[in-house]
């Protein structure tokens, strides 16, 4: 039997990412601040935020302070560092912004953005990330400590997230195929077109509106004079790997769920795995109606550039066609 394995595509993708990732978040990106620092103000900081025990471990394996104990001058200096003491202690993005309820902050880590708010911040902060620096350096071992080490364990952390960001951008890019579709198919009774938003008229003279949302991915709804009405809630899964297909699904049914409870009466999920029997997860999903993507014009999946992630285009006109006559 012939073994058949996903794209390594995704993969080529990260490497990338983490290109990028390298001059912003990790110690390439740190090495070039303290480079450009006054090393007099770093070691005052040193010596207020970590104990003489824990700078004289470290020296001891030849690493500087900062490498470890996050210090007001350089998240000053360049904000983005952030990302790096975050990634160093093994928090998710998740983890430190939202559970620490410290999501004021990311504009640091993803813009480089530090607003006067957030510099009055940083000597708490500082001291925050100090404490389980020290507390993840005695949990290793001073004696196991290298920069190396330091840079594996924040790349453990990056890993999902790198994952995680390339399955955003190919639900980004599946989602705007769909939306593209439905367009074309819609084209002829629009009254306003937005990039977002779709307006029309339909066979009955009513007011509809195909727009993308959150929860689910594309909604249709009748906009009546006092009112709404919720129609189609349609669900997109662009992720082609075989082997997650079923918690994609489920993630769809609860989306459809919570839809049903805000009145949408048809539920529809557009994925995109070939050999799929839709049919068997439909028979535990009776109120959902499948469409499976197949080939589209690579200009709905970024335009060929380089480790663009290849969408599968959404070959569904004939049931995406039927929102003319749903609404």
């Amino acid at each position: 039997m012939a073994i058949i394995l996903p794209s390594s595509k995704p993969q080529a993708n990260v490497a990338t990412s983490l290109e990028e990732f390298r001059k912003l978040y990790l110690q390439q990106a740190l090495s070039n601040a303290i480079a450009a620092a006054d090393l007099r103000t770093i070691n005052a900081e040193l010596d207020r935020l970590a104990t003489a025990e824990d700078l004289k471990s470290l020296a001891s394996r030849g690493i500087r302070g900062e490498f470890l104990f996050a210090l007001p001058s350089l998240l000053k200096m360049k904000p983005n560092l952030l990302g790096y003491y975050r990634l160093l202690l093994g928090y998710s993005q998740k983890e430190f912004y939202g559970k620490a309820k410290l999501g004021r902050l990311k504009c640091m880590e993803e813009s480089g953005r530090l607003t006067p708010r957030l510099e009055a911040e940083l000597p708490d902060l500082c001291a925050a990330l100090a404490q389980k620096g020290s507390e993840l350096l005695y949990a290793i071992g001073p004696e196991k400590l290298t920069l190396e080490l330091l840079e594996d364990l924040a790349l453990l952390t990056l890993g999902p997230q790198l994952r995680g960001s390339n399955n955003t951008r190919i639900g980004v890019i599946a989602n705007r195929a769909v939306f593209e579709i439905i367009q074309q198919i819609v084209k002829h009774a629009i009254v306003k077109a937005t990039e977002s938003r779709l307006e029309i008229l339909n066979a009955s003279k009513r007011n509809v509106v195909i727009a993308f949302s959150s929860d689910p991915d594309i909604s249709v709804f009748e906009e009546m004079a006092t009112d709404e009405r919720n129609v189609v809630a349609i669900e997109i899964k662009g992720g082609a790997d075989v082997s997650n297909i079923w918690n994609r699904l489920g993630e769809a049914e609860k989306s459809h769920q919570s839809a049903k409870q805000r009145g949408f009466v048809e539920f529809w999920t557009i994925y995109n795995v070939p050999n799929f029997d839709r049919f068997v997860f439909a028979g535990q999903q009776r109120a959902c109606r499948f469409s499976r993507a197949a080939a589209i014009p690579r200009r709905h999946c970024g335009g060929g550039r380089k480790n663009e992630p290849k969408v599968e285009a959404v070959n569904t006109c004939n049931s995406l066609s039927a929102i003319y006559h749903f609404v």
